[in-house]
C-alpha cells in the first residue's frame, strides 16, 4: 500500500513538472525541463551519497573504533538478506542515524557518537534495521528522484518570477491574460504543491521503513522506545551542522534533526513521532495476538 501511495504520488509530481513546462514554454517547455530532470537525475543517482555524507561531516567508522556498531550492522545484515554497506560515524552527541546510496551493494549507514552512547544493543539493531529498511526499499533512488523533480519546478518558479520582474514575457504568449494567469500559477502554486507531495512522499518513506525494519529485527518495542529516546535526546542536544547543510539532508535521518512546531512542524519530512510509536506499538500487539 506504502509503495502504491508513493508511486501515485511521483507520478502527480511529474506531471506538475510536465505542466509547469507547458504553461511556460508550451511543447518545447516540457520536452525542454524533463531533459534538465533526467540530467540532474542522473548526477543525483551517482553523487549524491557523498555530498551527503560530507554535508553531514560523516566519517568511515573502523571495526576497532566502533566495534559494537559493526557487530550490530552485521547481523541486521544477516536478517534482512542484503550486503553489508559502508559504516559511517558523526563525531556529534546528538543522537541521530541515517543510510544513503543508490543501491543495496553501493549503499552507506552513518551513525553519531550520541545515539552509540544511549540506546541499548536491542535499541540499536531496530534503528539499523530500519536503516537497512530504507537501503532495501530503495529509499534513497526514490527520494532523490523526487527531490531533483521538486528542485526543477522550484527552479523554473524561480527563473518564471526573474522573468516577470524585468518583463521578460511582455511580448511573448505570456502577455496575455490566459498567459499570465499560468505564469503565477508556476510562480506561486507549483513550488508549493511540489514542496507538499515530496514531504507526503519522505512521510510515507518512513513509515514503511519503520514496518519493515520492525519486521526484520522482530523487535517493534525496542524500535519504539529508540525513538522516544531519539526524540528526546535530538531536542536536547541538535546537531552542530550548519542550518542550510542540514535542511538539505534533515530527510535521511531517522528523526528530524530539525525542530520546530506549528507550520514547520506541518512542513516536516517526518511523520508525527506519536503516529510512529502508535504503529508499532500495534505491530507489537498483533505479533503477541496474531488471530485478534
Amino acid at each position: 500500500m506504502n509503495m502504491i501511495k508513493t508511486g501515485t504520488l511521483f507520478l502527480f509530481l511529474t506531471f506538475l513538472l510536465l505542466l509547469t513546462g507547458y504553461l511556460i514554454g508550451g511543447v518545447g517547455g516540457i520536452l525542454f525541463f524533463l531533459v534538465i530532470s533526467v540530467v540532474m537525475n542522473f548526477l543525483g543517482y551517482w553523487f549524491s551519497d557523498k555530498m551527503v555524507l560530507a554535508m553531514a561531516r560523516a566519517k568511515a567508522a573502523t571495526q576497532e573504533d566502533t566495534p559494537e556498531l559493526h557487530r550490530v550492522v552485521e547481523e541486521q545484515v544477516r536478517l534482512a538478506g542484503i550486503p553489508k554497506p559502508r559504516v559511517f560515524i558523526i563525531e556529534s552527541d546528538s543522537p541521530n542515524a541515517f543510510a544513503t546510496g543508490r543501491s543495496k551493494s553501493h549503499a552507506s549507514i552513518a551513525a553519531t557518537r550520541g545515539i552509540l552512547r544511549i540506546l541499548d544493543r536491542e535499541e540499536l539493531g531496530a534503528v539499523i534495521a530500519h536503516e537497512l529498511a530504507h537501503v532495501g526499499n530503495q529509499d534513497t533512488l526514490i527520494m532523490t528522484m523526487v527531490a531533483t523533480v521538486a528542485g526543477t519546478i522550484s527552479m523554473i518558479a524561480s527563473a518564471a518570477q526573474w522573468s516577470m520582474m524585468f518583463g521578460g514575457g511582455r511580448r511573448d504568449r505570456n502577455s496575455s491574460p490566459a498567459g499570465m494567469i499560468g505564469l503565477l500559477l508556476v510562480i506561486l502554486v507549483m513550488p508549493l504543491a511540489a514542496l507538499l507531495i515530496r514531504l507526503a512522499i519522505s512521510r510515507t518513506r518512513e513509515y514503511q521503513a519503520d514496518k519493515t525494519g520492525a519486521l526484520t529485527s522482530g523487535r517493534p518495542m525496542a524500535l519504539a522506545n529508540a525513538l522516544r529516546k531519539l526524540q528526546r535526546g535530538t531536542q536536547a542536544r541538535p546537531l552542530d551542522i550548519p542550518k542550510e547543510q542540514l535542511e538539505t539532508v534533515s530527510h535521511l535521518f531517522i528523526v528530524n534533526p530539525l525542530r520546530g512546531d506549528g507550520l514547520v512542524a506541518l512542513f516536516s519530512t517526518h511523520p508525527p513521532l506519536e503516529e510512529r510509536i502508535r504503529r508499532l506499538e500495534a505491530m507489537q500487539y498483533q505479533s503477541l495476538w496474531p488471530d485478534r
